[in-house]
């Protein structure tokens, strides 16, 4: 470390503290400890601003799915921004990037999911997803098909509306949310709230919790239930088998839209090209946004199936909903290219085939480890429970953060690893190798290491 690059480090963390409001952060720590200086990104590594090299098991927030620093995509960017830096989509307006983007999700998207509304995140995508549901519904004649149900642990955004959806109630007080009209149900964490059932037999127990909520509410009342494959930031909540199928049969019985958040899940993640197709899952809408351009542009969007798509595009009415930045030219030139990367490297694939197995199965091999009650994941997702009592799944005390410590010694250690609560969890690029996947596994377990010594466990 160099005085100049130290100099320059304190830099911009003073002028960060002095002017930045960080998401999700308490800035007057931050602030005291100073932010890390990200300046460098290159295959699943992120370098800081004193040259230390991490490993970025998270790539990003669950997002970087090809991998820091493709040229194709910076060139696919570079190419819109001269030619057409920017234009709308409004007053009857497309331009070639944007109509070639719909094409190209209309023919990886699950099957009936035809027409795109494009927004800048997932968290627009999923106000957008709200606004159109009820639309759908007033369309229908069924003004009182409002309510819209969701699960404890579900993240959707954080806009007011998606922060509504959202089950993570830490996010709801400072806004006083969630609105009127949301409604949360359990989800399906077997591991924490599952006791002695199986999973099978847990996991319809949860699924059938909807067709309680929709009864007690009335079926004319509920508009629609909305759910992630995969519960990401809630603890990477991995469904039964028998879980999506009992949804599934609930939501049509009782004609309620299944909205699916494929946010995290989607562009492979899961090891398909969507959490939907994973778990065969058939959704009337669904909602994309990170892997769609792997994080290199804000874009997002949302996908109709031809029940709700169809009725949106046949009213004679306008549709009063849209953002400048709905379709930019520069970000779904990137999306287009970033979607043509993960085709032509076959990452999906191999995000369920060897790059996954092989993630998986290091996953498996920090069971034996003292401290970790369970490990669990598919595709290249994992998670990584930390407990007092491997036998009866006992909790620490929060006031231990654990987890937050665990995450300290990874990130001191050269690994990007995620804390939710004492659950630890590891997201990394589809472009990681076998040998960066050892690496990662082997920084995973030096931090879980140090804090089992913390505590008296090695």
């Amino acid at each position: 470390m160099t005085s100049t690059h130290s100099n320059q480090t304190k830099h911009w963390q003073y002028i960060d503290a002095q002017h930045h409001l960080h998401p999700f952060s308490a800035h007057a720590e931050l602030a005291q400890e100073g932010a890390r200086v990200i300046v460098k990104a290159e295959g699943v590594y992120l370098y800081d601003s004193e040259g230390k090299r991490l490993l970025d098991g998270m790539a990003g927030l669950w997002c970087v799915n090809v991998g820091y620093g493709r040229e194709e995509l910076a060139l696919a960017g570079y190419k819109a921004l001269k030619e057409l830096p920017y234009y709308n989509t409004f007053f009857q307006t497309t331009h070639p990037y944007v109509a070639e983007l719909s094409q190209k999700l209309a023919e990886i998207t699950p099957a009936g999911i035809e027409r795109f509304f494009f927004a800048n995140s997932g968290s627009e995508g999923n106000d957008s997803a709200v606004k159109i549901i009820r639309y759908f519904w007033n369309l229908q004649g069924k003004p009182n098909k409002k309510t819209i149900i969701a699960r404890k642990k579900a993240y959707h955004g954080v806009t007011m509306i998606a922060a509504s959806l959202s089950g993570l109630t830490s996010m709801h007080p400072q806004a006083d949310l969630p609105l009127p009209g949301f409604v949360h149900i359990d989800c399906p964490y077997w591991y924490g709230d599952g006791g002695n059932e199986t999973p099978e037999d847990f996991g319809l127990r949860i699924a059938r919790a909807l067709e309680t909520k929709i009864l007690e509410l009335g079926a004319d009342n509920v508009a629609a239930f909305v759910a992630e494959p995969v519960q990401g930031a809630g603890g990477l909540i991995i469904p039964p088998s028998t879980y999506w199928p009992e949804i599934q049969r609930i939501c049509r019985k009782y004609d309620v839209l299944l909205h699916v958040d494929e946010v995290i899940c989607g562009f492979g993640r899961t090891g398909q090209w969507f959490g939907s197709d994973t778990y065969g899952i058939e959704p009337d809408m669904i909602n994309m946004a990170k892997g769609l351009s792997s994080g290199y542009q804000p874009i997002a969007a949302v996908g109709l199936g031809s029940r709700v798509g169809d009725a949106v595009f046949n009213s004679k009415e306008e549709w009063s909903h849209g953002f400048t930045y709905s379709g930019h030219p520069v970000a779904a030139a990137v999306a287009l290219a970033n979607l043509e990367v993960l085709q032509k490297e076959h990452l999906v694939e191999k995000a369920g085939g060897a790059t996954g197995a092989y993630f998986q199965k290091k996953l498996r091999e920090l069971a034996d480890h003292p401290l970790v009650g369970e490990t669990r994941g598919v595709g290249l997702l994992g998670a990584i429970e930390l407990v007092r009592d491997k036998a009866t799944r006992d909790r620490f005390d929060p006031a231990l953060e654990v987890g937050y410590r665990c995450r300290k010694h990874s990130f001191a250690s050269g690994l990007v690893m995620r804390a939710i609560g004492d659950t630890m969890v590891l997201s990394p690029p589809l472009s990681i190798t076998e040998a960066e996947t050892d690496e990662l596994f082997d920084l995973a377990r030096h931090a879980i290491d140090l804090i089992a010594r913390e505590l008296g466990y090695l």
